[in-house]
């Protein structure tokens, strides 16, 4: 599996709602831009507690969905722009059904690994809200899975815009995306889902964590 990069996006903390601070307006950078540990430099992230770490160094959300947000929200021009949802990869052809939990992608010279969806919060929908009712799209992401996924980084290295990103390894293939966000974001798993889950290596630790308690 192989596509292209059509953007990769980096952004500072700032203003967003009254005091709360945000980077999640991430832009498209020009040349190299390096893998790091804990994400690209340079990238931020405004609330660590929630957002970047090793466990979340890179995020992609799909191009494939502005399609469907442009029917549920109107032809803002936020969605014909990479990095709409915070993402910091743009990339057609990828969606949540068809990558796995730990699912490894080589993009430029960095290694990356597929290490959980991402959990779509409030700030999604302050961000659109300046330009249309965007109210429900939490809501909307949880019931389609249009959630996108985060990856950890294996190898540094470094990328641009127009290289290749290709899936090099496949990882869980009972999990896919899709089925995780399901399980652990939407609440659908049974007790046998949330038992494999904590028992997933590849599974960022706070989601095998999340699994051990539900089942608790």
């Amino acid at each position: 599996m192989k596509r292209t990069l059509e953007a990769i996006c980096t952004g500072t903390a700032r203003p967003f709602n009254g005091a709360e601070t945000s980077a999640i307006a991430k832009r498209p950078r020009e040349g190299l831009v390096q893998f790091l540990e804990d994400g690209l430099a340079p990238d931020e992230q405004a609330d660590r507690r929630v957002h970047g770490g090793p466990e979340m160094a890179v995020h992609l959300y799909p191009l494939d969905h502005h399609e469907y947000w442009r029917g549920e929200l109107g032809a803002l021009e936020l969605l014909d722009k990479p990095g709409a949802f915070g993402s910091n990869l743009a990339v057609n052809g990828l969606t949540e059904s068809a990558v796995h939990i730990g699912d490894r992608f080589r993009v430029g010279s960095a290694l990356l690994e597929i290490s959980q969806p991402r959990q779509p919060c409030w700030k999604i929908e302050h961000r659109f809200g300046a330009l249309c009712n965007a109210k429900g799209m939490v809501a909307k992401i949880v019931k389609t899975g249009r959630s996108g996924w985060y990856f950890r980084v294996i190898e540094i290295g470094e990328a641009q815009a127009g290289d290749e990103i290709e899936r090099v390894a496949i990882g869980v293939t009972d999990w896919s995306v899709a089925r995780t966000f399901a399980a652990l974001m939407a609440g659908k798993a049974s007790n046998q889902e949330l038992a494999e889950l904590t028992e997933m290596p590849q599974l960022a630790p706070k989601l095998r964590q999340r699994a051990r308690a539900k089942l608790a």
